[in-house]
């Protein structure tokens, strides 16, 4: 399927995109549509595409993983792929606001600061939406916390979907925190000292950076399968006679509750699994979801 070229938000919604970005935006969307032959060597396991509501009109909200880049790539590729549409990542604002090439690759990639200015104009003009509640601490992750969503009292998400009558889709992603062993927990003395250093460098104590290995002793990412779910939407709309307080909070606990339901299940497919560490002598055992063609 080809890329979708949408126009931006228009008139005093518009989002702007310096004419530097465009190359970065051709060369991006040109790589998006041809991963079609890499999905297929690594197989991921994805399901719930059906659930995806073909106007485009819904806000995702994904778990992020030690490995973010492939929460990031393959949410908008099998969106794109199911119904066509572009979707608009909202970044976690330390990202979203960088500068030189990393700044000019996050808003070419058609990700905005995830602001409830610039996600109001985006909903307002239909757009598909992703964002990760729990930001970037979400990424790091000590030992005992794979898989586990660091959202506490954020529910901007929830407040800005029910304001815009917007259905929200969870899309769980399992797989990418097992690239990594963490060795140390956050309350350990290395995992304090870490968040001591992470404070001292002027960076947030709840991003601070775990002991990790990869293969072997080495930083290099064990290679594994992803497994991606994709909920059926969650209405936002608010009930006659429920208070607007108690039904954003109720929002934000249904899709959490959602989200950590869908990633237990995911880990439990994972674990009977021969292909889960892409082992090509179990390629063609690879465990894929009932709806999936045969």
């Amino acid at each position: 399927m080809s890329a979708n070229t949408e126009p931006p938000p228009q008139g005093s919604d518009v989002i702007v995109v310096p004419p530097g970005e465009r190359m970065w935006r051709r060369l991006l969307t040109a790589a998006a549509d041809n991963l079609e032959p890499l999905m297929n060597v690594y197989r991921p396991y994805v399901d719930g595409l059906d659930n995806l509501p073909a106007d485009g009109r819904f806000l995702i909200v994904g778990n992020h993983t030690q490995m973010s880049m492939a929460e990031i790539v393959m949410i908008p590729y099998y969106v794109r792929h199911a119904i066509g549409k572009q979707v608009r990542p909202l970044a976690d604002r330390q990202f979203g606001k960088a500068g030189g090439l990393q700044g000019d690759l996050i808003a070419a990639y058609g990700a905005v600061v995830g602001s409830p200015e610039t996600a109001g104009a985006l909903m307002r003009q239909d757009q598909t939406i992703l964002v990760f509640p729990g930001g970037g601490r979400e990424i790091a992750k000590f030992k005992g916390e794979e898989y586990r969503l660091r959202w506490e009292n954020r529910s901007g998400f929830a407040r800005l979907a029910a304001d815009h009558d917007y259905p929200i889709v969870t899309a769980a992603l399992v797989g990418a925190d097992d690239v990594y062993t963490s060795l140390v927990t956050r309350d350990s003395v290395l995992g304090r000292f870490s968040t001591w250093l992470g404070r001292r460098t002027g960076g947030p104590p709840d991003m601070a950076m775990p002991l990790l290995r990869g293969v072997g002793p080495t930083l290099i990412p064990r290679p594994q399968r992803m497994y991606l779910r994709f909920g059926p939407p969650i209405s936002t709309a608010l009930p006659e006679g429920v208070e607007r307080e108690a039904w954003i909070a109720k929002i934000k606990t249904d899709v959490q509750a959602k989200l950590e339901a869908e990633l237990a299940d995911l880990q439990q497919i994972r674990s009977t699994d021969p292909y889960r560490e892409l082992n090509p002598l179990a390629w063609r055992s690879a465990i894929m979801p009932a709806s999936a063609p045969a």
